[in-house]
Order: structure tokens, then C-alpha cells, then sequence
């Protein structure tokens, strides 16, 4: 991945077929921990945060660049509101 610290998702894409999402999703548990309390959030946002942000590597979404972050950042919004909508329940 080239850089020198702990990383809380790792996304593989194992699709042989790009209609269709085949993949494997590795969370650390311990970087989830870390960064809810770094980032004062709960723990199930960041949680919920970390699935969202490795699904949207799967659709295409990187985030090398400063601009890449800030759309990923934003799509991972949008997919948090979306959640807690459905399920009535805030951030």
C-alpha cells in the first residue's frame, strides 16, 4: 500500500465480472477502536464509517489524493445519513 502506518480497512476485489461485486473486506478492529475515540465518534459510526468507505473502494472511489478524500469523505456521508435514516437513529 506504500505508506508506513496501521491502516483500519484493507479492500480486495476479487470480481471477475464488473457487474457483479465478488470481494473480501478486512477490518482492524483495533484501528476502528483507536480512531472512534481520536475522532470522538462512537465506535458503530466509525464501524459503519470503515464498511462504507471499503465498499466505495469497490465502486471505483480511491483516496490518494486530497480531492479524492474530501468526494470519499463525502460519498461515505451521504451513505451514513442514508443508514441512519432508514433506521432512525443519529450519528
Amino acid at each position: 500500500m506504500q505508506h508506513d502506518y496501521y491502516t483500519d480497512v484493507i479492500t480486495f476485489d476479487n470480481s471477475e465480472d464488473k457487474h457483479f461485486i465478488a470481494a473480501d473486506i478486512f477490518i482492524s478492529i483495533d484501528r476502528v477502536r483507536e480512531n472512534s475515540s481520536f475522532l470522538q465518534t462512537t465506535f458503530h459510526n466509525e464501524l459503519l464509517r470503515v464498511i462504507v468507505h471499503g465498499t466505495l473502494h469497490l465502486m471505483g472511489f480511491n483516496d490518494k489524493t486530497k480531492g479524492d478524500k474530501s468526494l470519499m469523505t463525502t460519498q461515505e456521508n451521504l451513505a451514513l445519513e442514508l443508514y441512519y435514516k432508514q433506521f432512525n437513529k443519529d450519528i
